[in-house]
């Protein structure tokens, strides 16, 4: 676990690479957009090695500042935290 970012900071920095992931398509794609090892991306999301350099690369390729990476903001609300997917305006409840 890193020491310079808190539990929150980093669970922020694994939403936004789920985000990314999403935008991506697959995470050999978040690795090169971050100019990051594939390795290190796995590790961060399993929880070890969430740096803030890793903050700085994910917010940058995500084109956010680094407060809304670690803040846990991107991507928005309403985007699922798992897997990215943002819903259409007739996925919305009540729209069945």
């Amino acid at each position: 676990m890193s020491a310079d970012l808190t539990r929150d900071e980093q669970e922020g920095v694994r939403r936004a690479l789920r985000g990314l992931r999403a935008r991506y398509g697959t995470w050999a794609l978040v690795a090169g957009a971050l100019r990051y090892d594939r390795k290190s991306v796995r590790r961060a999301m399993a929880g070890l090695d969430v740096t803030a350099s890793l903050a700085v690369r994910v917010a940058r390729a995500a084109g956010v500042g680094v407060d809304d990476v670690l803040a846990g903001r991107y991507p928005a609300t309403g985007v699922c935290p798992k897997c990215g997917h943002v819903p259409m305006s007739h996925e919305g409840p009540g729209s069945e």
